[in-house]
């Protein structure tokens, strides 16, 4: 299969500095590796291509996020499988083999995450994807080895293939013909989430999501957009709840948007006690862009079937916070 690993920059010379070299020597006897430029001003472009000759380079018109940006440079990619990569990655060596073989053996599987360990302290998963996502009753995401922001060691636990619900961004394996199929990702998303949405929507054609462990790469977290920033929290809320509206099953639409509203301001309230208001004024401001795209965000799920076994049993927020669960292995 032809496999185009897509790193997509955004004045990251710094970042592929430091984590292109580790891409390039362990990828390249199995496929092409790309950079996917949105309109970077720095010097990112010059570098590539004075250290890095065989690194192809696709040229974004604008900053558009992590959706158009993929959106947009993929249309000029050819290849079976795409990698979409995070510029903040260190991977490993025969990364690659382990996922290549599952799709070669599974044609039903058509989306891949490895284990993403986090590159700061390497015994840890990373929040972003850890050992594979899944979604609660609520449309709240977490991960096997991360519950909100309980990251569990690294133990060897979660070395298997398994099937997930989601896959990171960070990380992200995908059949190319799908990919174009589904039309790519929600440009509205502009990003974070926006690959739930598309797993959401893969799954509901009757395709599989698979997490395969033997394959370890190392992510940073945050180097666009840290934890701590605002706008982050406002992505995260509004694509949470536009994902709900977009995804959940009709019988239970009702109910789960008005208890995620209920629940949305308890943690802008919970933010006010930390004194953290800044991220409850971007709560506030995600409510507000959520209602305005409500009913652009209804169009768009009459056209889709929804996924009627999304795991409907588990409530993140009662787990973690009231019975105090926060293991992937101790939920129930």
């Amino acid at each position: 299969m032809k496999t185009a690993i897509v790193i997509l920059n955004w004045n990251g010379k710094k970042l592929l500095e430091q984590f292109l070299p580790s891409v390039v020597n362990f990828s390249s006897n199995e496929a092409e590796v790309y950079v996917a430029d949105n309109a970077s001003s720095d010097d990112s472009i010059k570098f590539i291509k004075e250290f890095y000759p065989t690194v192809k380079i696709v040229k974004n018109a604008k900053n558009g996020g992590y959706a158009k940006g993929y959106n947009d440079a993929l249309q000029h990619i050819d290849a079976d499988i795409y990698c979409l990569l995070n510029s903040d990655i260190e991977v490993t060596e025969n990364w690659l083999t382990p996922v290549l073989n599952v799709f070669k053996n599974e044609e039903n599987t058509a989306i891949i995450q490895p284990k993403l360990l986090d590159f700061k302290n390497k015994s840890k998963f990373e929040y972003a994807g850890a050992a594979g996502g899944f979604v609660d009753l609520y449309g709240y995401p977490y991960c096997r080895g991360r519950v909100f922001n309980h990251l569990e060691k690294d133990n060897n636990q979660f070395d298997d293939t398994s099937e997930i619900f989601w896959a990171s961004g960070a990380c992200l394996f995908i059949r190319s013909k799908l990919y174009h199929r589904l039309g790519g990702f929600d440009e509205d998303y502009f990003a974070h989430q926006e690959e739930i949405d598309l797993c959401w929507r893969i799954q509901n054609e009757g395709f599989q999501i698979k997490y395969v462990g033997v394959s370890t790469v190392y992510h940073v977290g945050g180097a666009t957009l840290q934890e701590t920033n605002p706008h982050k929290t406002f992505l995260n809320f509004r694509n949470s709840l536009l994902n709900v509206v977009k995804n959940v099953p009709t019988k239970w639409f009702l109910f789960v948007v008005f208890s995620r509203l209920i629940l949305d301001g308890i943690a802008g309230i919970k933010f006010m006690i930390e004194l953290r208001p800044i991220h409850t004024l971007a709560i506030v401001k995600a409510h507000i862009s959520f209602y305005k795209n409500f009913a652009k965000f209804i169009r768009k799920r009459k056209k889709l079937q929804q996924k009627e076994n999304y795991n409907l049993n588990t409530s993140i927020v009662w787990q973690y916070f009231f019975l105090r669960r926060k293991k992937f292995q101790d939920l129930k």
